[in-house]
């Protein structure tokens, strides 16, 4: 049910680390749940506008993001490694909302990468773009089963513009019926989508 993770994203209590990161780890038997916080102030800002493109990382199939969610990931990164990589979990579970679907979807990248061996899935509700350029094959493949959520024509889910370059890497599903670009993004306006889906589910 996607208004329940949606609901557990929104109301996580999160920690927050350096540059404004913050997130949240659930753990039930095996399983592992991982969330990112919406921009909850100034600086969290700052890094969503801080978006000239940035090599992921200095390796042999190079590729390009936004440099402020970068930035934020790292921050995280460091401490949630080992709860990734505890052998004693077999499922992974990523979301986030808004600047956190963004931070969802590199979480879920390096999730991939480095414990191909677990089942993993993610959802970015009212993700900004993420990639710049393009990205090769394999690349591609370490964001397969990732999806963006957006909500009638949200307009978070179409920035940074495509004219600087940006795209999105991830399925995108589209829910709910447009009411505005700006509130098409409002927490509201989702929970009503998503909860439409869910009844014609339930049918």
């Amino acid at each position: 049910m996607m208004l329940n993770k949606f609901n557990k994203c929104v109301r996580a209590k999160y920690t927050h680390v350096e540059n404004d990161g913050s997130y949240a780890v659930m753990r039930e038997g095996d399983k592992l749940t991982l969330y990112f916080e919406k921009s909850n102030g100034l600086l969290d800002w700052i890094n969503n506008f801080y978006f000239p493109a940035k090599p992921y990382r200095n390796m042999k199939n190079l590729w390009f993001c936004h440099r402020g969610f970068l930035k934020v990931w790292k921050s995280i990164e460091q401490y949630i490694a080992a709860d990734i990589a505890d052998p004693s979990i077999s499922t992974i579970e990523i979301i986030g909302y808004s600047h956190g679907g963004a931070i969802a979807q590199l979480c879920y990248e390096y999730v991939k990468f480095n414990r191909p061996d677990v089942e993993v899935t993610g959802y970015g509700f009212g993700s900004p773009r993420l990639l710049w350029g393009f990205a090769c094959k394999s690349v591609k493949e370490r964001f397969k089963g990732f999806v963006v959520v957006r909500n009638g024509h949200d307009l978070i889910t179409h920035l940074p513009p495509a004219i600087f370059g940006f795209r999105h890497i991830c399925e995108i599903k589209k829910v709910g019926e447009s009411i505005g670009l700006i509130k098409d993004h409002y927490p509201s306006r989702y929970r009503k989508a998503l909860k439409e889906i869910d009844n014609d589910n339930n049918r």
